[in-house]
């Protein structure tokens, strides 16, 4: 698919992430004439995503054609064909940064020493900051899942994956600490990071809201999920 790298959303204050490339499964290529990339050519890969994000987000992947795009653009066809494969590319591309930011969120520097409960709730606050920054392009997934091939949505498994791999012993060892009270593990995993999920249904920029404080009260809700116990 020609995607090689996504910048990921550092909080404010946050201990710097590592590159996590074991994480970060490498899609197939696509078939665009271009071979090597250029800061030119990146410019214009977004160029092209940027337009394409606005249509699809607009009225639909069946309901978006790749002339749209073009004419969206001011270019010809054979300038976008450069760049990538067909409009399942540039849907796939689009998606795929938001899942590599939020399946990476707990990919903290090695040897942090903080409490395991405060890399959980670190780590889903990025997850849903993430969502809240990708948008619209995080929902495309839950608008229209049918849309991927497979072998995107096997490498989106693996991102996930290696995503609760990390949150599932951090969230026992907080247990073990006294942090957090909860009962089945996977379980309080899914439901605190399906809270992000339903974003997709409601959330609208430009709301009563901000979104750091839209940010703050799903936090906030995800912690009482996990069983945040109250300090003296």
């Amino acid at each position: 698919m020609g995607i090689t790298s996504a910048t990921r959303h550092k909080p404010s204050g946050a201990t710097e992430q590592p590159t996590a490339t074991t994480a970060q499964p490498h899609l197939p290529q696509g078939t665009g004439r271009q071979r090597a990339a250029t800061q030119g050519t990146d410019a214009q890969r977004e160029r092209i995503l940027q337009a394409a994000a606005q249509l699809f987000a607009a009225q639909g992947y069946a309901n978006t054609t790749m002339a749209q795009i073009v004419r969206a653009l001011g270019v010809t066809k054979p300038f976008v064909y450069y760049y990538f494969r067909d409009k399942q590319e540039i849907f796939e591309t689009l998606s795929w940064r938001p899942a590599v930011d939020c399946f990476t969120a707990l990919d903290f520097a090695a040897g942090d020493p903080r409490r395991a409960s405060e890399k959980v709730l670190e780590g889903i606050e990025r997850l849903i900051r993430a969502t809240i920054a990708h948008h619209p392009v995080a929902f495309f997934a839950y608008r229209e899942p049918q849309v991927y091939r497979p072998e995107y949505i096997a490498a989106q498994k693996k991102l996930a994956h290696h995503f609760y791999d990390l949150l599932c012993p951090l969230l026992e060892e907080a247990r073990r600490d006294g942090d957090l009270d909860f009962g089945e593990t996977k379980i309080t995993a899914l439901a605190a990071c399906s809270l992000p999920g339903f974003l997709y249904s409601w959330y609208r920029p430009g709301g009563r809201l901000s979104p750091d404080e839209v940010v703050a009260e799903l936090t906030m809700l995800a912690s009482r999920v996990i069983g945040l116990c109250a300090k003296d």
